[in-house]
C-alpha cells in the first residue's frame, strides 16, 4: 500500500492555504526564462546567469548587513555574514562547472541572438564592486540608460565601502590609521596605503591583543580568495567557450577579463603577509 502524508498530519489541500510555491513565486521563476532562439543550450545560458543574479542579491544583502554591524560596532555578528558570502561565491563558483559543459560550437548556435547584452553590464555585480571597495566611475557608464539603476550605484558610492567601514572600525578601536584614508573621497577605487599595512602588520603580529580584528581580516581574505577564483573561473570558461573572440558588449573578451584578475580589494591584507 502507497504512503499517504495525511495519515501523519501533513496538509495536502492548499485551495485555502499558502503553498510552497506561492511562497517562493515559483509560477515567476519558472516562466522567466525566454530563450531567443531554438539552440538547445540556450536554456543553460539563460539559467546559469539567473542564477547567479539570485546568488548575487544574496551576496549583497549580506555585505551590506557585515557592513552595517561593523559601522554599528557590533563586528561578531559582521562576521557570520561575512561567512557566508563566501560560501556564496562557492555556489557562484561552481556554476561555471556547468556553463564548460557547453561547446564553442553550441554557444556560436545563439551568441548572435544576445546582441550586444553582456556579464559586465550586470548592475548587481557592479554594486557588490563598489561595495567591496573596487569604485571605478567609469563603469557607470553602461547603466546610464536606466536612472533607477544609475541611482543606486551612486548612492553607494556616496557611502563608505565595507573596507572603509572595517577601518574606521579599527581606528574607533584606537589603532593608528591614517587621517587621509579616513576622511579619503569616497567616490574612488581604494589604493595601497603603507599606514594601513603597518596597522595590519601590527595585528597579525598580536593576534590574540587584536582578536576581533584579526577574524575580520581573516574573513575579508576568505572572500577575496573566492572572488578571485569566481574572476578566474569567469576567464578560463570564456576563453574556453569563445576563444579570444571580443566580448558581446564589445569588451576585448579574454583580455579585458584578465585585466580584471589584477584587481585587489583587499591589497594590504595579501602584501602584509610578506612583512611578517
Amino acid at each position: 500500500m502507497s504512503y499517504d502524508p495525511s495519515r501523519d498530519g501533513a496538509q495536502m489541500d492548499f485551495r485555502q492555504r499558502m503553498s510552497y510555491g506561492d511562497y517562493l513565486q515559483i509560477d515567476q521563476i519558472l516562466t522567466a526564462q525566454k530563450p531567443l532562439s531554438t539552440a538547445h543550450d540556450e536554456m543553460l545560458f539563460i539559467i546559469q546567469h539567473q542564477t547567479s543574479e539570485l546568488w548575487m542579491k544574496l551576496a549583497l544583502y549580506e555585505v551590506n548587513g557585515a557592513r552595517d554591524m561593523i559601522a554599528a560596532d557590533r563586528t561578531p555578528e559582521a562576521l557570520k555574514m561575512l561567512s557566508r558570502v563566501s560560501r556564496i561565491f562557492e555556489q557562484l563558483n561552481n556554476a561555471w562547472d556547468v556553463l564548460r559543459t557547453m561547446t564553442p560550437s553550441e554557444y556560436t548556435e545563439f551568441r548572435d541572438d544576445l546582441g550586444q547584452s553582456s556579464g559586465f553590464q550586470s548592475w548587481q555585480y557592479r554594486l557588490i564592486e563598489y561595495a567591496v571597495g573596487n569604485r571605478n566611475l567609469a563603469m557607470l557608464k553602461p547603466h546610464e540608460h536606466r536612472p533607477d539603476l544609475l541611482e543606486k550605484l551612486k548612492a553607494e558610492l556616496a557611502r563608505p565601502s565595507l573596507y572603509d567601514e572595517v577601518l574606521r572600525r579599527l581606528a574607533r578601536a584606537g589603532l593608528p590609521v591614517p587621517e587621509e584614508v579616513l576622511n579619503r573621497d569616497l567616490r574612488q577605487a581604494w589604493t595601497f596605503n603603507e599606514g594601513v599595512m603597518a596597522v595590519w602588520a601590527a595585528i597579525y603580529r598580536n593576534p590574540s591583543k587584536y582578536w576581533e580584528a584579526y577574524e575580520v581580516a581573516e574573513k575579508l581574505v576568505d572572500f577575496e580568495d573566492y572572488f578571485r577564483r569566481w574572476r578566474f573561473n569567469h576567464v578560463t570558461t570564456v576563453e574556453r567557450v569563445i576563444g579570444f573572440k571580443r566580448g558581446t558588449g564589445g569588451t576585448a573578451g579574454i583580455s579585458y577579463l584578465k585585466r580584471m584578475l589584477e584587481v585587489e580589494l583587499f591589497p594590504e591584507l595579501w602584501r602584509v603577509r610578506t612583512e611578517l
